[in-house]
Parts: structure tokens; sequence; C-alpha cells
């Protein structure tokens, strides 16, 4: 069958490819950028951003032979370009009319598990899986509850990989009591397949869960096990931590620390009673058991490096975006005193000193600022280094002794360049 898959680059629908790629499907891949698609004869990329496909017209180009479509599109966090909202509920409602008029067979849509009190993500992933039940297109829901894979995580599920990981103590929300029921991110692939190739799956909700609940202290004892950690002591965080956490995450626009998790960490994250069961009826598919996979898989360095790094990146950021305003601050407030000897060495007349110091200032403000609102972050990363090399090369040329210096000035560029570096590594989310 010919399949369009959009959100085709997210952590969800690259597995969920490979596995219809392997059942000899066709794939129509639709995402903003091509990192994460396979590169294969059997599959099309398109460049899609989402914002302009508000419209049923601006589908139907790419739904010409289209059996099914998988709708995996999302977003953890809202932007100023994207709203919960248009990727949520207007772009899909938007394609499932395109599917009406161009006799798609099946419109797949990969939910969210949880209720509209989790925050704004659930409630309009659910504003539209009503709708999408009403409308004439064939369709099935999959609400998914946590998503684990061995091979690697994203959102959520990299958070409690990174709360798992930490030295000596894992900080649990209050009792650490709050249930999940997690599931393989192969088996709900699979059971995507399923779901593609049975004509009698259709107009229905299927809850994609595992066999066993677990609570979160649990999840997290068998994730360090897992990850060949030392045990480690369990410290439970009464709920203002909790929600000053989300305050910060949701506010410094970085990670998946927001609502939703919030929701998650309070409520859990399980399906209705009999959900596995109805599962296995419905597609004759049994999703493994997470605990026992953990147990009997191997991690591997890679696994606790981006574990233990995790929680590190937030932090790298906050330190450049103080760093970098500080030193802009500091030139402000400089006098001709504290500038003059080390101007002269490089050269510039007097005339020009301190016009040089207030741009300069001017500059690391402006860069700091960006970082901080995290515009254009690679080309703001990129100016950083820069202007970093361009100051540690001029005055280690012109002004040699300063390697030496007491407190190490000039030397401590070199971790700055190292840190810089790191973090263009780190802010790569995928």
């Amino acid at each position: 069958m010919k399949i369009l898959v959009t959100g085709a680059s997210g952590f969800i629908a690259s597995a969920i490819i490979e596995k219809l790629l392997a059942s000899n499907h066709q794939i129509i891949a639709c995402a903003r950028s091509s990192k994460n698609i396979p590169m294969t004869r059997e599959l099309t990329f398109h460049s899609v951003d989402f914002n302009n496909y508000r419209n049923p017209s601006a589908w139907l180009p790419l739904l010409d032979s289209v059996d099914v479509v998988v709708n995996c599109a999302g977003i953890l966090r809202e932007t100023k370009t994207n709203s919960y909202n248009t990727i949520h509920y207007e772009v899909p409602k938007a394609l499932a009319a395109a599917c009406l008029e161009q006799g798609v067979q099946k419109f797949i849509q990969i939910s969210a598990l949880g209720t509209a009190e989790d925050g704004k993500f659930i409630a309009s992933k659910h504003q539209f899986d009503d709708d999408l039940l009403e409308a004439a297109v064939p369709a099935v829901i999959i609400r998914p509850s946590v998503v684990v894979s061995l091979r690697g995580s994203y959102g959520g599920t990299s958070l409690l990989r990174s709360l798992a990981a930490l030295p000596c103590f894992i900080f649990l929300p209050e009792q650490g009591n709050q249930r999940i029921q997690p599931i393989l991110l192969e088996d709900l692939a699979a059971l995507v397949v399923e779901t593609v190739q049975q004509d009698n799956l259709r107009n229905t909700v299927l809850y994609a869960v595992g066999p066993e609940i677990l609570t979160i202290k649990q999840y997290l004892v068998l994730l360090r096990s897992w990850l060949k950690l030392p045990p480690a002591r369990c410290v439970r965080l009464p709920a203002s931590s909790v929600s000053l956490a989300v305050w910060f995450g949701q506010h410094l626009g970085v990670g998946p620390l927001g609502q939703t998790m919030r929701g998650m960490l309070e409520r859990g994250n399980t399906g209705p009673d009999n959900a596995f069961a109805d599962v296995l009826q419905s597609t004759g598919y049994m999703p493994r058991s997470v605990a026992k996979t953990l147990r009997e898989s191997a991690s591997f360095v890679q696994d606790r490096w981006h574990a233990r790094l995790y929680l590190l990146a937030p932090a790298v950021w906050l330190t450049l975006v103080f760093v970098w305003i500080m030193s802009g601050l500091a030139g402000f407030l400089a006098t001709p005193a504290d500038y003059q000897t080390l101007l002269q060495q490089l050269y510039v007349p007097a005339d020009y000193q301190r016009p040089l110091v207030w741009a300069t200032s001017v500059l690391d403000i402006v860069l700091g600022c960006a970082l901080w609102l995290r515009y254009r972050v690679r080309l703001v990363l990129g100016l950083m280094l820069c202007s970093v090399l361009a100051y540690t090369i001029a005055l280690g040329i012109c002004a040699p002794m300063l390697w030496l210096e007491p407190l190490g000035s000039l030397l401590k560029n070199l971790l700055i360049i190292l840190l810089l570096l790191m973090y263009q590594v780190l802010e790569d989310g995928r």
C-alpha cells in the first residue's frame, strides 16, 4: 500500500516508517526536515511546514493514490510559530477532509493517553480525536502510554532517563507512586502496521499500553539498573518542588518538563481496564513487557552519555546566556583605566578604545539575549564562537603574557570555546 506519514522525522514516526518499509509498503514522508528520514527508493520525502497546510486543498496533491494516512505530527511545546491548536487540530482536520475528498481508505491518528486536565497538549489531541471519529473517513485512534525504546529516547522519556541517571539520588515526585503502563516503541510501531493492514479495524480507539503497570519509582529504578549505574537513594520531592520545576521548564522554554509532563507525574498514565487485552484482541499483536525487556537487555555507553548530559544542556544554555550578558554589562561599567593598557597592546588608538569596548559590549548583550530567546540558535552559537576565537587569537598574539596571567583570564577562553562546541551538539534534540 501507499502510505502518507506526517511528522515523519519524529521519534515515534521514524520507528513506524521502518516497520512499514519492512512490510513492503511505499511511504510518503512529510516533515519540516529530512533528518531521521530513511534513504530508500520506497520512500518519497516532502518538506512540509504544517502552518501552511491548514486547508484541505494543500494536502490533495500529496494524497494522489494514497491508501492510508498515519498522522504522527505533534509538538511538545508551543512556540511563536507553532501552536497546539494549529499542529494538533487545524492541520490534521484539514488532512482528514482531504482524505475524505480523495477517497483514502483509512486515517490512523497517533494521539496521546491522558485527560484534558493534563494540559493543552492532550486537550488539543483529543479535540481532533473526537472530530475524527465523527468524520466520514474510516479512522483508528491510537493513544499510547509512555513510549520506551532501548535505542533512543525523546521528550518525556529522555527526561525520565536523565532522572534515573542523576548522581547518588533518584528524585521522585511526591511518593513516586504514580502509575504508568509503558509500551516499547517497536511494539507501538508493530501495532500501527497491524492497524494499517487489517481492513476490519476502523472507527475505534486503541490504547497502546504494555502488559504491566509500573509506578514511577519502579520505572526509574529499572532504568537506572538498565543503565548499569550504581544503586541510588530515592528522595521524595514535595508537590511545590515539582510545580517550581515545571514553572521554570515552561517559562524557560527548554526541555519537556511542562504542564503535560506534570500531569503524568501527578496523575500517572495508564489505559482503561482491559486496555491491553483489547489491543491484543483487536490486532492480534501482544506488546512485550517493558520491565522484562529492560532486565534482559544491555545498555551502551551512548545511553549513559545521553542520560547524564540531558539535564546539563539547559544548565549550559543558561551559563552561556549569563556569561555573555554579564560580559556586555561589565564592558559598559568599565573605566578607561580598566582597558587602556590592554587595548594599547592591541594597537588600538586612544580615541577608538571606548567606542570599541561599547561596541563589543552591545554585541555580547545582543548575542546573550538572542540565545535566551532561542532565536536562530545555531547562528548565535557560531557568532559567539567566532567572537571568542577572534578575541583569544588577537590577545594571544599581541599580548602573549596574558597566557600566564595569574587568574588565567585568557586560558579560560579555551574552556568557553569547548563549552560552545559541546552545546552545539547538546542543542540538537533529535
